[in-house]
């Protein structure tokens, strides 16, 4: 399994054309913009600022039913930057509104993001005024001057918690002639088993022996496709995916041998590192 490789996203930044994604007045954002949402929200009547510390404020404009945003998890947003001038310096609006994602607490947003987004919930709109030092600081960049206080106009479209290992206590394991271990935990068995060659989907989770992940299709919602048998994928992954049938979920526990060898894939993978995969086969092409 190749090791997806996050790009950090900084709060990217655009051109400098004005636009207007986002009408606080009114209770929600046009349904024309073609976002598909997954919670509701209702407006907030008499909206309060909430101050954090050091001029971080925050008012949510109107409330979601989805969960509450905790550190690690994935986020998925609309936002409007805007300088305290009015001057839009960027907007999903201007990205084909795609929604924004990236991890909460994890160094891939500007800290003032991570600071006031751990108090939203899924479907909340919001407007999150962001000073310099929780910003981008003395700085310039791109269409943002230095020392620019920093406005946002946010809705939290998607809240997904970091997945966990799935428990096998009491479930029976195979070991194969190489030292592979699989622990079934769904069986379709009239389902299709993937031949060598063909293109397999499979939504993953991997660990390391001490219950850290490294990796999830599970966070970033899309299966990983590859052509099994073709020495695209680490040989635990060709062996163990071949074993299953389609939609079986099993865990794959992968002696270093199978996985990334004795140098391991530092610093994200250790040296002779066993690997635990949670892998859904969702799709055989």
């Amino acid at each position: 399994m190749k090791r997806f490789i996050p790009i950090i996203l900084i709060v990217a930044i655009a051109s400098t054309a004005a636009c207007n994604l986002f009408k606080h007045k009114d209770k929600t954002v046009a349904a024309s913009d073609g976002v598909k949402r997954k919670y509701t929200s209702q407006v907030v009547k008499n909206p309060v600022v909430v101050k954090l510390s050091d001029g971080i404020e925050y008012t949510i404009t109107a409330k979601g039913n989805g969960p509450a945003a905790k550190p690690g998890d994935h986020l998925s947003m609309l936002y409007t930057g805007k300088l305290p001038n009015d001057t839009i310096f960027d907007a999903s609006s201007r990205h084909g509104n795609t929604p924004f994602t990236f991890k909460l607490f994890k160094h891939e947003v500007i800290p003032g993001w991570d600071s006031v987004i751990v108090h939203l919930h899924g479907g909340d709109k919001a407007i999150m005024t962001i000073p310099a030092k929780y910003g981008y600081g003395a700085r310039t960049n791109g269409a943002i001057p230095a020392n620019s206080t920093l406005i946002f106009i946010v809705e939290v479209l998607d809240v997904v918690s970091p997945p966990s290992p799935w428990d096998a206590k009491g479930k029976d394991t195979i070991t194969t002639a190489s030292g592979l271990k699989v622990v079934m935990f769904e069986t379709h068995r009239d389902s299709i088993m993937p031949k060598l060659g063909q293109t397999v989907s499979v939504h993953y989770s991997g660990y390391l022996l001490d219950g850290s992940m490294f990796d999830s299709s599970v966070e970033r919602g899309t299966p990983f496709d590859f052509p099994l048998g073709q020495g695209r994928v680490i040989k635990g992954w060709d062996e163990g995916i071949a074993l299953l049938h389609k939609g079986d979920k099993a865990k794959l526990i992968i002696p270093y041998e199978l996985a990334y060898g004795a140098g391991g894939r530092p610093p994200i993978i250790p040296a002779k590192a066993t690997l635990v995969f949670d892998v859904q086969l969702v799709n055989v092409k």
